[in-house]
């Protein structure tokens, strides 16, 4: 009876770790059956196709934006050139996180979701896009230039900063239990907030993004018009297709 308890309290404390709609995690003692059937297939009528389509659009627009900066002598760039690349980086991350996340409905794949959701926007895209954001702002304070004069620049810290409370509101939520926000139920119920702040957010980054790639003089000077079109007008567009292609509005139950 005594390993009865202690496995029941070991099983409540680690579903308090997951976000709200991951708690039925497998049990001990659950049957190969029962989780052979967990792993079904969930993805709707073109998910997958969409997911590829996000994939491939992240990545042309990472190539095109580490070829354009690192085949145009980076070091006559200083400091800035460290911006397209770790920004774009992150954009491509940011976008994995997202889709690796939809649109899991098992316990399983809910939690291998968001192990690999947290790792590549937590762990590195997070970083990556601060020290990208410090390296252009610190690139005009070497140079004397004034800050936030292009709608780029304007947009570009309004997403940074909207990152890191994105950051503080879903880790918040996981992290010790939630604890920060007062553990169990109360944090959990938080997840759904952060989904939907992420969802509002992306578009912001991704039209960012474009702006900087398509308009900007870094862009004209170092890209083709052909390079500008693909990378930075469809590859977004089609990005935020995808992602958008595959939310559950259900599973943020707001209504």
């Amino acid at each position: 009876m005594a390993s009865t308890t202690r496995d029941a309290a070991n099983q409540e404390a680690y579903e308090l770790l997951l976000p709200s709609g991951q708690e039925d995690i497998p049990k001990q003692g659950d049957t190969m059956g029962k989780e052979e059937q967990m792993l079904k297939p969930e993805g709707r009528p073109g998910d997958g196709l969409a997911k590829l389509a996000g994939l491939i659009s992240a990545a042309v627009f990472l190539l095109v934006t580490w070829y354009a900066e690192l085949s145009n002598d980076p070091k006559q760039h200083g400091w800035f050139a460290i911006h397209p690349l770790l920004q774009s980086f992150s954009i491509a991350l940011i976008t994995y996180g997202i889709l690796t996340l939809q649109p899991t409905s098992q316990p399983k794949t809910k939690a291998a979701g968001f192990a690999r959701h947290h790792l590549a926007i937590f762990f590195i895209a997070f970083p990556s896009v601060t020290i990208g954001t410090f390296a252009v702002w610190y690139n005009k304070h070497l140079n004397g230039r004034d800050h936030f004069l292009s709608w780029h620049g304007t947009l570009g810290i309004t997403c940074m900063l909207w990152i890191t409370f994105q950051v503080l509101l879903g880790g918040g939520s996981v992290w010790f239990g939630g604890k920060a926000f007062g553990g169990g139920m109360k944090a959990k119920l938080l997840w759904k907030y952060h989904r939907l702040s992420g969802y509002l957010l992306f578009p912001l980054l991704l039209f960012t993004a474009h702006l900087g790639g398509a308009q900007s003089g870094w862009a004209t000077r170092n890209t083709s018009m052909g390079q500008r079109l693909i990378a930075y007008i469809i590859a977004p567009a089609v990005i935020l297709g995808a992602v958008y292609a595959r939310i559950r509005l259900s599973k943020m139950k707001f209504f």
